[in-house]
């Protein structure tokens, strides 16, 4: 375990919550006992005080322990679990205060009954490793609840954005890449470099590089569409202008970011975003998109050559202001990226403001249902051979087997251009309940297809898929399992 002060202080409270326990003594009773005051030692046992030495041994007298056993790191066979989360880099990564409370109020619960909240914790340990989860996993896991805990709109970013749009006169087409350029090399003093990403051959996937320097130095890879090297720069004015000092060196090595590096990138990038598509000319535009009576895959290409984005950018954004310009809060975004040799998909991003539609519960190397938008896009993607950069959009009514929740799914696919043979494809669903339909005049368009979709062909029970890719396993473990309750049911009954 690392050797913190934070560390030494939850031990100990740990500690004396535990052996107060195990006597049977009350916190008053302890008190009498140690001549401290029990909201001194209410303190103590949450891990929010670290007692001076002479009390220490007041309380290992009152307990009946030894001085070096209660100031030791080393917990009780029961508790190790405890130790054992304490010492990880999940406790030092996770943002406990973005969520409303410390650390020290974890100690809250382990103290009523920390042997089951040890063995909660070891549960979940074990679990973790299982499916090979990583504090990368958690810390992604947490960023993503605080977007959704947030509605993914962020005001005061907003503002700077509107802010700096206006300061600098960005409007229409003056916000474009060479400006931008242009207002980092002025103003923030930045070097620009568009030329070495693309030709060095172990560095070409990278979108971005930041380099650290006096002055600062950016490399821009120009494979990149132009709009995806302007949200580069965008993305870096960010960072400038809302003073943000931790930050992931590059655009697309996350892997050992610490939390404040993730949620600064995801700040910076929300910044470009509302620079690029300002919150209320967006609205606008999409308020009459929606009043339309009819389906048109050109629309959304119109808007995203309006704002100068690709289409992910502009789903992105939509998922940004959509509860606070349309009161529609139940809705997800997905990316996929398709590797057409392996034949793999892999969720790549995903964002949920409702929890009805999930992806979390899928267990590992389970296949996602064939009847998703998403994939059936890839899959048209890849036996297409005309190769290009032009996105491909569709557009289905998906409703989840056996409930009443439904699905307007809208999805973009195209080749990414820094992957060879990778395909991407990003998907944004709208809950269709009543909020939905009154303010989205095209959701009974007859031409959008509808499909009965599952999460897993693993967990589907639909007998006449001709999409399917697996088995229903897991369904018909569950369908086994339930006779079995049934009959022991009869049994218990009848006898």
């Amino acid at each position: 375990m690392g050797i913190s002060k934070e560390n030494l202080t939850l031990v100990l409270g740990l500690k004396v919550s535990w052996h107060r326990q195990q006597l049977g003594l009350s916190l008053k009773e302890l008190s009498e006992r140690s001549g401290l005051s029990i909201s001194y030692l209410n303190e103590i046992e949450k891990g929010k005080k670290y007692p001076k030495a002479d009390k220490i041994m007041s309380l290992a007298e009152a307990l009946g322990k030894p001085y070096d056993e209660l100031v030791s790191l080393q917990l009780d066979q029961k508790l190790m679990p405890l130790s054992e989360l304490l010492s990880t880099s999940v406790m030092q990564e996770i943002p406990f205060d973005l969520f409303g409370f410390k650390k020290s109020d974890l100690m809250e619960f382990m103290t009523n009954a920390p042997a089951r909240f040890a063995a909660l914790i070891d549960t979940i340990i074990k679990i973790s490793r299982s499916y090979d989860l990583s504090v990368e996993n958690l810390l992604f896991g947490a960023l993503r609840s605080y977007q959704e805990m947030h509605n993914n709109y962020f005001p005061e970013i907003e503002k700077k954005a509107a802010e700096f749009r206006k300061k600098f006169r960005l409007t229409g087409d003056r916000l474009n890449y060479d400006n931008i350029k242009s207002l980092l090399k002025t103003e923030y003093e930045y070097r620009i470099d568009e030329s070495e990403l693309n030709s060095n051959a172990e560095l070409n996937h990278f979108r971005s590089l930041y380099l650290p320097k006096k002055p600062p130095r950016m490399f821009v890879n120009s494979g990149l569409l132009k709009s995806q090297q302007l949200f580069s720069l965008c993305r870096e004015l960010g960072y400038e202008v809302l003073e943000l000092k931790e930050r992931v060196p590059s655009s697309s090595y996350l892997s050992d970011a610490t939390f404040e590096q993730l949620l600064n990138n995801t700040k910076a990038s929300y910044f470009a975003g509302a620079l690029i598509m300002d919150q209320d000319e967006l609205a606008a535009d999409i308020g009459e998109w929606f009043s339309s009576e009819s389906w048109d895959d050109q629309k959304i290409e119109q808007l995203t050559e309006k704002y100068g984005v690709t289409p992910e950018m502009f789903f992105h954004r939509l998922t940004q202001i959509m509860a606070e310009k349309f009161q529609l809060e139940q809705f997800y975004f997905l990316r996929f990226n398709h590797n057409t040799k392996s034949g793999n998909y892999k969720l790549s991003k995903e964002l949920h403001f409702s929890k009805l539609h999930s992806t979390h519960g899928i267990g590992f190397n389970e296949h996602y249902c064939r009847r998703w938008i998403t994939l059936r896009l890839l899959d048209e993607l890849k036996t297409s051979k005309k190769e290009s950069d032009k996105y491909r959009f569709a557009v289905q009514r998906s409703k989840f087997f056996n409930t009443e929740n439904e699905y307007f799914c809208i999805s973009a696919a195209r080749p990414l251009r820094l992957s060879p043979g990778v395909n991407s494809c990003v998907t944004i669903g709208f809950l269709m309940d009543q909020k939905f339909k009154r303010r989205v005049r095209f959701w009974d368009d007859d031409s959008v297809t509808q499909s009965v979709v599952n999460r897993t062909c693993e967990r589907c029970p639909i007998s006449d898929c001709r999409e399917r890719a697996a088995e229903p396993v897991i369904h018909q473990k569950q369908l086994k399992n339930a006779e079995i309750a049934r009959q022991l049911d009869n049994l218990y009954a009848n006898s």
